[in-house]
């Protein structure tokens, strides 16, 4: 259902209108607006619409973003809202996130590039978690592999370019992220598709595009013109990876187990959890609001839950770190600093953001009361932000009520 004609409306209330002319103007960087949390998607589409600068609405769990991106979707349409989801894993724990999950926010960080035919969304929607965590610099510039009916290629460099991008090659396609060869018959499985894909080639050329179900391998009726095939992982075994990896595995310094995964990676395989590892294997990292256009307005929805789920993140990034080196190296020392890879604090992220240009406003349900914000005691006096005062104002005031 499209509500897109609730837009104007919702933008002509006086308190909104004022604070999309602030938004189209950039007079206030900073900005907290109370509103309650069933308006939100009309303001933002409100803002999205009538003026020309992008949105990073920033929600403290993954079900409230695809909640806001399925309410933004509904006004502004499919194609200006992308939701960036988070990793499943945390940035130091031995597993790799989903290919399903890299896929889609591989897709939605090409957009953001201009390395997409769809242009940058207007809005980006995105759970805290994936704020706070730095990635691989340059993401959105790893090109998918793309096949179209009717043009040529060598089954041979499609393989190798699938490989590059971390593909598994098996016998038979059951998974996302896996890929097989049989004479003239490549079958596919892209981690942002619901179906694999059978490509049939007649010579150098493609023939037939076709999804196939994995339960009985049969290809289905319907054709496609195309098939994209994104990168699986975040980081891709390139030469200067493996370049770093075999220095590390060479290192007697380093842990055992951790110069095994090294070893691996310096031999070319893709090793479950090796993205532990970016921060020493790759030239940089960078957070989603650096990749972002730099008029962009961070929206961020429920500021206190939001900055409470973000401390969470933090201390057990930084808790699962510690203790995972203090398993690993000699007195808890640890002998490769990974810390660059951990979750930020968001107020790092919100230092990073201002510096970078951008604004930052907060969506609360929560009004400031000017009532509140002194505490008088005997006398007058205000004690805002004097505690020992406060506390000494009322130890005073007690004293002179006790009986002599």
């Amino acid at each position: 259902v499209s509500l897109s004609g609730l837009i104007g409306y919702i933008g002509a209330e006086p308190v909104l209108s004022q604070a999309i002319a602030d938004c189209r103007t950039g007079r206030l960087p900073t900005l907290d607006l109370t509103i309650a949390a069933p308006v939100r998607p009309f303001l933002v589409a409100a803002l999205a619409a009538q003026t020309e600068r992008p949105l990073l609405v920033v929600t403290s769990t993954f079900r409230e973003a695809e909640a806001a991106t399925a309410g933004l979707t509904s006004l502004l349409g499919p194609d200006e809202v992308a939701y960036y989801p988070a990793w499943e894993t945390l940035p130091h724990e031995r597993l790799s996130p989903r290919s399903d999950t890299v896929g889609r926010r591989l897709a939605v960080l090409r957009r953001l590039a201009g390395n997409d035919p769809l242009p940058p969304p207007r809005v980006v929607v995105a759970p805290v978690r994936s704020v706070l965590q730095p990635q691989v610099t340059g993401l959105g510039n790893l090109m998918p592999v793309q096949l179209v009916t009717g043009q040529d290629y060598d089954i041979a460099d499609i393989a190798q370019g699938l490989f590059d991008a971390a593909y598994v090659r098996v016998d038979l396609v059951e998974r996302r992220g896996e890929f097989c060869v049989r004479g003239g018959i490549i079958d596919l499985f892209p981690p942002t598709l619901e179906h694999p894909v059978r490509i049939d080639f007649f010579g150098d050329t493609v023939e037939e595009i076709r999804h196939f179900q994995v339960a009985d391998q049969r290809s289905d009726a319907d054709t496609l013109p195309s098939i994209t095939a994104s990168p699986c992982r975040e980081l891709l075994i390139t030469d200067a990876v493996r370049a770093r990896a075999r220095a590390f595995a060479n290192d007697g310094g380093v842990p055992a187990h951790l110069r095994e995964l090294f070893e691996r990676i310096a031999d070319g395989h893709a090793v479950d959890g090796m993205e532990s590892l970016s921060s020493v294997l790759v030239d940089g990292l960078e957070l989603l609001v650096d990749v972002i256009d730099p008029a962009s307005i961070v929206l961020v929805s429920d500021p206190e839950k939001v900055r409470a789920r973000a401390l969470e993140l933090h201390a057990t990034s930084q808790e699962f770190l510690q203790a995972s080196w203090a398993a690993a190296a000699d007195g808890g020392k640890a002998p490769i600093d990974l810390a660059a890879s951990a979750y930020r604090s968001l107020g790092e992220v919100r230092t990073a953001a201002l510096a970078d240009g951008l604004s930052w406003w907060s969506l609360s349900s929560f009004a400031d009361d000017p009532a509140s914000r002194h505490v008088d005691a005997v006398g007058g006096a205000s004690f805002r932000g004097d505690t020992s005062g406060a506390l000494q104002a009322i130890a005073d005031a007690v004293a002179a009520a006790l009986p002599e």
